[in-house]
């Protein structure tokens, strides 16, 4: 049997732990980010322009998924395609993904406690990488669901999130109002959401007052 050494030969990709945790504030889904760790991994071994079959062999996506995530990507300004000169200058094609860290720079600065070696913070912000608002509502969701999120229902969490501009407080209030109704579904948690909106309650305290009125 293989020891862990072994398979430790074929390499390790070295990926930022500010892109696991905040790629949905980022505006990828899960499929984008599974498609910039294959392509990091590709770049770190020196291939800047892997095809779409090779990207799509170590992947579960089709390469017309590869195709469309790719231009997806490049919709969304996180990747580029750019060429480049050799040596003998010869004119090759490689991708860039310079423009979803420079993304990653700015969400980081803005959002992040910065703290030096021995945990003190330097930089006061909003979160830490601890606490990324979209994983610990999926947290809440698949303990309350009892099962783990489908790619959709995530991307559901992540819209209400970036889109609708829901806080987290409000998304977790409504799905307590779920729970509490036994109507475990997204679309029963959505519908409370927009009646939410519709009567202007834009923040929890606001929800909670509304609540302990109509109880």
């Amino acid at each position: 049997m293989a020891s862990y050494n072994f398979y430790r030969q074929l390499g390790v990709t070295s990926i930022s732990n500010g892109l696991i945790a905040y790629y949905a504030r980022l505006g990828l889904t899960e499929a984008e980010l599974a498609l910039v760790l294959q392509l990091e991994a590709f770049f770190q071994r020196g291939n800047y322009f892997p095809s779409n079959e090779k990207i799509a062999a170590n992947t579960n996506f089709s390469v017309s998924d590869v195709t469309l995530l790719i231009q997806s990507l490049l919709d969304k300004g996180c990747l580029s395609l750019r060429q480049a000169k050799d040596a003998s200058g010869k004119i090759s094609s490689r991708y860039s993904l310079d423009e979803l860290y420079d993304k990653l720079d700015q969400y980081l600065d803005q959002h992040v406690q910065v703290k030096d070696m021995n945990g003190e913070v330097l930089e006061e912000a909003k979160d830490s990488l601890n606490n990324d608002p979209m994983s610990d509502l999926a947290r809440e969701f698949e303990i309350e669901f009892g099962r783990y999120l489908t790619p959709i229902e995530r991307e559901e969490i992540q819209d209400w999130l970036n889109l609708d501009h829901y806080a987290p407080e409000i998304i977790k209030l409504a799905l307590r109002e779920a729970v509490l109704s036994r109507a475990m579904s997204f679309k029963y948690v959505d519908r409370i959401l927009l009646n939410w909106q519709r009567m202007n309650l834009k923040t929890a305290s606001e929800v909670q007052q509304y609540l302990e009125r109509n109880r």
